[in-house]
């Protein structure tokens, strides 16, 4: 954002470039338009890239491409530039360790794989070994004609078969086990990685693709479905006042709060950044009686563990609640109920 940053510079200093007429040229809305679409084509392609974690990263560049359209200002700029460059290295060090990880799982599989062949082909190797030295004492036997020596001889091979059969048997059995055993383990470890998914790391709600696909869930199954969109009020200025470590233990605090306050029937889920959402499975009267209720609850004063002690601030929250209408879409949903938190925070605004 250099570029923009030094045309704000230029014009606060009335050094803005000049057109041949000597009317300044309105390169701002232009630049503006530019950095925001870089935005949101940045976080698109982190989506692409890696859709495990790519919403929480397009969703955040989209809002910071919305801070740029109101009150454009050079501490503005320099502030959506720090925000950006923070969220794609976190960003980028999560898709780096998310890669390696399913690195690890795949290289685990191919691993029980070549050994379970191996195995086989040990087994497969020395069965082969002990049938042609049977065959070989059957062929010696024909050659015999003392029918005595001929009995011994065959009650022996026969012996000797049957132990060989019995091995197979025993190692073709330990061989199968072993592999179940480590096939059974990998699946234990994806599982893990799935429930692992499922939550939001800082938190410990549940995450935005989980949610979003409960959502969609519901709606293909005709279920009654209210969602609410729960926004903190001011949580910018925690982080810009008492640091990002503040911010996240308010984050794990207000989370906590939301979980005692909802029913075991409600689904928390961290939405991104600040914001949370709330799936009810009920119709809008009782989700409007829950989300009232809910306001009460965890709206007030929290204590926070800070770098100087423990430190008191008061939590608000402005949440925007909707109720799923036949053939709507999930993404009308959701925007209808982000909507609505934002009518409720602007009315706030007002009132102040």
């Amino acid at each position: 954002m250099i570029s923009l940053k030094k045309f704000l510079d230029d014009a606060e200093n009335g050094t803005q470039k000049k057109s041949g007429n000597g009317e300044a040229v309105e390169l701002l809305p232009a630049t503006v338009a530019a950095y925001r679409s870089a935005l949101r084509e940045m976080g698109s392609s982190s989506l692409d890239a890696c859709p495990a974690l790519g919403g929480e990263l397009q969703d955040g560049l989209n809002k910071l491409g919305e801070r740029l359209s109101a009150g454009i200002t050079l501490e503005a700029v320099e502030a959506t530039e720090k925000d950006a460059r923070e969220r794609l290295q976190e960003w980028g060090r999560r898709a780096a360790k998310h890669s390696q990880e399913r690195t690890g799982e795949i290289k685990e599989i191919l691993i029980t794989m070549a050994r379970t062949a191996e195995a086989v082909g040990e087994r497969d190797q020395r069965c082969a070994t002990q049938i042609s030295t049977v065959t070989s004492q059957l062929q010696r036997i024909a050659s015999l004609e003392d029918l005595t020596q001929i009995r011994t001889s065959l009650k022996k091979s026969a012996a000797e078969l049957k132990t060989s059969i019995d091995r197979m048997a025993a190692e073709g059995k330990a061989a199968v086990e072993k592999a179940r055993l480590e096939i059974s383990g990998y699946q234990e470890k994806l599982e893990k990685a799935e429930q692992i998914a499922a939550r939001d790391s800082l938190t410990g709600v549940r995450s935005r693709l989980w949610v979003e696909s409960l959502i969609a869930q519901r709606i293909e199954h005709g279920l009654p479905l209210c969602v609410a969109i729960i926004d903190l009020d001011g949580f910018k200025k925690v982080n810009d006042e008492h640091g990002h470590v503040v911010g996240d233990e308010v984050l794990k605090l207000f989370a906590g709060e939301l979980k005692s306050a909802c029913r075991s029937s409600d689904t928390i889920g961290r939405w991104g950044g600040d914001e949370f959402i709330l799936v009810l499975d009920c119709q809008i009267a009782e989700a409007r009686t829950q989300t009232e209720r809910l306001t009460q609850w965890v709206c007030g004063d929290y204590t926070v563990q800070a770098g100087c002690g423990p430190m008191k601030l008061k939590l608000a929250a402005s949440i925007g609640l909707a109720e799923h209408q036949a053939e709507e879409t999930m993404k009308d949903l959701l925007a209808r109920a982000d909507g609505e938190m934002y009518r409720q925070k602007s009315a706030r605004r007002v009132k102040r």
